[in-house]
C-alpha cells in the first residue's frame, strides 16, 4: 500500500483507525438514508416517514461543531495533528500552523500567531457553501437509492477540473483530464440506472429519480466552490488550522440553520404539516414519538462526529494517499451494507439486486478506475503506458515522484466530504503539479504568502 505518513508504516494500529474510519464514513450515508425511510407519529396524528432533510442538515452541522472541542484540547495539551504546530510560546500564546506543516520538529519551531478575530467570521461562507450543498444532496437522497447518491457525490472531481483549469488558470495534465473523463463516463451510467430503474416515472412512493440525479449532481457543483474557498483560507498568510475550520462552519452552519432557515423554511409554503416546507414542531413531534428514531439520530451524530475525527488521523497516521483510498472505498461498503441489510435484517431498509444493479457495478468500477487514473503517480493509481485496459493512452509524469508528501495532494476521492455532508474540509483537492511547484518556489523565498493559488492537500468525500 501507500507510504507511510507521521507514523512509522502500515501497523496494527494505522490499519484500525482506517478501519473505524471507513466504517464511520459508512454510517454517515447509511444512517442518513435510513433516517429519511424510517416513521413516526407526527403533530398531526399520523404516521408518515421522517423526511425532514433540514433537520438532518442541521444535525450535521450540530456534529461538526464538536470540532472545536477537539482543537481546543489539540492547542491545550500539544497533541500532535495535521495542521498544527506547537511552537515555543510566544507571549503566553501557542499558535499553530496553515494545513500541511505540522512535521516533527514543530515543536522546537517558533509559534505562529492566533487567528485574528475577523477570520473567525470568514467562515461563515464556506459554511454557507456548504449548507447549500449538503440541503441540495439531502434533498437528492429522498428521490435515489443511497449507493447511486454515495456514487454520484463524486461528481464533484468534474467541476473541480474545470475550476482550477478555466477559472483559477491552473492547468491540469492530460493523465487527470482522462481520469476526469472516465468519472463523467461513470456519473452518467450511474445516473442512467437512478432514472431506468423507475422508468424515469414517479413511483406510488412519489420518488422523482431524475430530480433526485439533478439536486445531488448540482450539490457536487456546489460543494467544489466551497473546496476553492476553502481553500483561500488555508494557504493565506493567517490560515485557519483544519479542525478549527471544520468546527466554525458548523458553528456558523447551525446557526444559519436555527435562526435563518428554519424560520423560513416554516414561513413558505410547502407539503409539511401546516402547509409549510419544513414545520420543526412536526419533527420534534415525531422524535418524541419514537424511540429508534431516537436511537438512529443518535448514531447519525456520533459517526459524523467520528468521521471528522478518524478521517483526519487517517491522514496524520499514514497519509493523505490513504485518505483518498478510505473515500474511494466508501461507495463499495455503503451500497455493499446497504444488501446485506435488505437480504439478511430486513426488507423495510437497505436496497434489493436489480437487473440494473449490474449497470451500476459497471459504474463503480469506471469511478474507481477515473479516480485511479487521477491519482496517478501515488500508490494505488494507475499510469497510462500504453496497454490495453489502458484504451492505449499514454501520459507524462516526468517531474512527479510516488511517495511525496506534497504531489500526494494530487489525490482525491470526494465526496465530501466532503464532505457534503461528510466532508472534512481539512483537505481539499486543490493540487496539481502548477501549484505545487508555485508552493516549492515560494517556500524558498521564505513563506506561502507569493503563492496566488497554493494548495494543501486533496481529497474528496
Amino acid at each position: 500500500m501507500g507510504g507511510s505518513g507521521h507514523g512509522n508504516g502500515c501497523g496494527v494500529s494505522e490499519i484500525m483507525v482506517f478501519v473505524l474510519a471507513l466504517i464511520a464514513g459508512t454510517g454517515c450515508s447509511l444512517t442518513s438514508k435510513v433516517l429519511l425511510d424510517m416513521e413516526s407519529v407526527g403533530m398531526d396524528g399520523e404516521m408518515k416517514k421522517f423526511e425532514k432533510p433540514l433537520f438532518q442538515t442541521l444535525g450535521m452541522f450540530v456534529g461538526m461543531v464538536s470540532a472545536l472541542f477537539m482543537h481546543a484540547l489539540v492547542i491545550m495539551f500539544k497533541i500532535p495533528f495535521p495542521g498544527y504546530k506547537h511552537g515555543k510560546k510566544t507571549s503566553n500564546r501557542v499558535g499553530y500552523s496553515s494545513v500541511g506543516e505540522a512535521n516533527a520538529d514543530d515543536e522546537e519551531e517558533e509559534a505562529q500567531e492566533p487567528l485574528p478575530v475577523w477570520m473567525y467570521f470568514l467562515l461563515i461562507i464556506p459554511s454557507l457553501f456548504d449548507l447549500a450543498a449538503t440541503a441540495l444532496c439531502m434533498l437528492g437522497l429522498l428521490h435515489v437509492e443511497v449507493s447511486i447518491y454515495q456514487m454520484l457525490r463524486g461528481s464533484a472531481i468534474i467541476f473541480v477540473a474545470i475550476l482550477k483549469h478555466f477559472v483559477l488558470k491552473d492547468k491540469l495534465r492530460k493523465f487527470m483530464w482522462i481520469g476526469v473523463g472516465w468519472n463523467v463516463v461513470s456519473i452518467i451510467l450511474v445516473g442512467a440506472v437512478a432514472i431506468m430503474s423507475a422508468d424515469g416515472e414517479a413511483g406510488d412512493d412519489g420518488k422523482k429519480p431524475m430530480l433526485g440525479v439533478s439536486l445531488i449532481i448540482a450539490g457536487a457543483l456546489v460543494q467544489s466552490l466551497q473546496y476553492a474557498f476553502e481553500e483561500k483560507v488555508m494557504s493565506m498568510d493567517v490560515s485557519a488550522p483544519p479542525l478549527l475550520l471544520i468546527g466554525m462552519e458548523g458553528f456558523w452552519g447551525t446557526v444559519v440553520c436555527a435562526f435563518v432557515l428554519y424560520p423560513l423554511c416554516y414561513a413558505l409554503p410547502g407539503a409539511d404539516v401546516g402547509g409549510t416546507m419544513e414545520n420543526p414542531y412536526d419533527t420534534i413531534a415525531m422524535m418524541q414519538n419514537s424511540k429508534p428514531l431516537q436511537n438512529m439520530f443518535f448514531l447519525y451524530f456520533l459517526s459524523i462526529f467520528f468521521y471528522n475525527m478518524l478521517a483526519v488521523l487517517v491522514t496524520f497516521m499514514l497519509n493523505s494517499v490513504w485518505h483518498a483510498i478510505l473515500d474511494n472505498f466508501r461507495p463499495i461498503t455503503v451500497w455493499g451494507t446497504d444488501l446485506f441489510i435488505f437480504y439478511y435484517i430486513t426488507t423495510s431498509f437497505g436496497e434489493k439486486w436489480t437487473v440494473w444493479s449490474w449497470l451500476q457495478l459497471a459504474g463503480m468500477a469506471v469511478l474507481l478506475y477515473g479516480t485511479a487514473v487521477y491519482n496517478a503517480p501515488n500508490s494505488g493509481s494507475i499510469k497510462l503506458q500504453g496497454e490495453w485496459y489502458n484504451c492505449f493512452c499514454t501520459a507524462d509524469y516526468e517531474g512527479l515522484e510516488e511517495g511525496d508528501e506534497e504531489q500526494q495532494g494530487l489525490v482525491s476521492g470526494r465526496e465530501e466530504e466532503g464532505a457534503a455532508p461528510y466532508q472534512s474540509p481539512y483537505q481539499s483537492p486543490f493540487m496539481t503539479p502548477n501549484t505545487l511547484a508555485k508552493r516549492r518556489a515560494a517556500e524558498k523565498e521564505g513563506g506561502f504568502k507569493k503563492v496566488s493559488k497554493g494548495t494543501r492537500g486533496g481529497s474528496f468525500a
